[in-house]
Parts: C-alpha cells; structure tokens; sequence
C-alpha cells in the first residue's frame, strides 16, 4: 500500500521559484559532471521504504499550503556536506501541482496516506491554466478560493 511524504519548502515562496531552483540544481550538477537528479537529504530515513516507493511521491508545503509534489524515485544512504550520515529521497524532477491543503509548520517530514493526499490540480478541467498563476496565489491567499 502506497505512503507519500510530506515536507516543508522552507525558503520557497511559490511552486514556480521551487522549479527554478530545482532545475538550476541540475544544470549546476551536469556542468559539474556529476548525476543531475534531485536528492534532497533528510536526517531521518523513512522505515516504511517499501510503501513509500510504490508509488509515493514527496508532497511539499509552501507557505503553509500543500501545492504541490514530487514522484519519490529512491530512498538511499547519503552524506551531508558536513560528513553526517542522512537519507537522500531521489525525486522525479516532474512537479505535479495539487489543489491546495492548509498545513501547520512541523520539522522534518510526515508520512501523508494516500487518503489524506490532496488531488492533484489537473483534475479542474483545465480551471488553473485560465486563471493568471498570480491572480489565483492572491486569490488563494484572501481564502477566496481553494486552488
């Protein structure tokens, strides 16, 4: 049975500077001749590795909303930069928007079951791309509307 992960973004203000960054994480590893793919490094490495990797994916909190999420490919032994032993979760660099999901701030992650997910954003018939992506985050913000 599939287990998701949930993370806060901190640092991040919005789905689109998430992507920017993350894609210029991978051209920096290519130009560094190294494997371009998004590792982000936890502390604590999930026990249920099994559920999380049949199909789970790294739900990410941004400014108190779940917007959005990220295919977990692998969970793997990895090291910080400062030599500490941690968990690098392999991410998909695919990122799939959800109808946002109000959320407390926590440290580390949660695992989210699949019932608690929120859906993804395509399921409104094509509701998102009319709307200008900055009109819809003030909208949301004024709890005007939910996606």
């Amino acid at each position: 049975m599939t287990v998701h992960l949930l993370k806060l973004c901190v640092g991040v203000d919005n789905v689109q500077e998430l992507k920017t960054w993350q894609e210029e994480r991978l051209k920096r590893l290519a130009r560094a001749d190294k494997t371009p793919e998004l590792c982000h490094r936890t502390l604590q490495t999930p026990r249920r590795r099994g559920e999380v990797l049949d199909g789970g994916s790294l739900y990410w909190v941004i400014k108190g909303f779940v917007l959005v999420r990220q295919l977990v490919l692998d969970l793997r032994p990895d090291r910080k930069d400062d030599g500490i032993s941690c968990c690098g979760i392999v991410l998909d660099p695919v990122l799939v928007t959800t109808r946002p999901h109000p959320r407390r701030a926590f440290q580390g992650w949660r695992y989210l079951e699949t019932a608690d997910a929120p859906p993804d954003a395509r399921g409104l018939d094509g509701a998102d791309e009319e709307m200008p992506r900055g009109m819809r985050e003030d909208l949301r913000e004024l709890r005007l509307i939910d996606w």
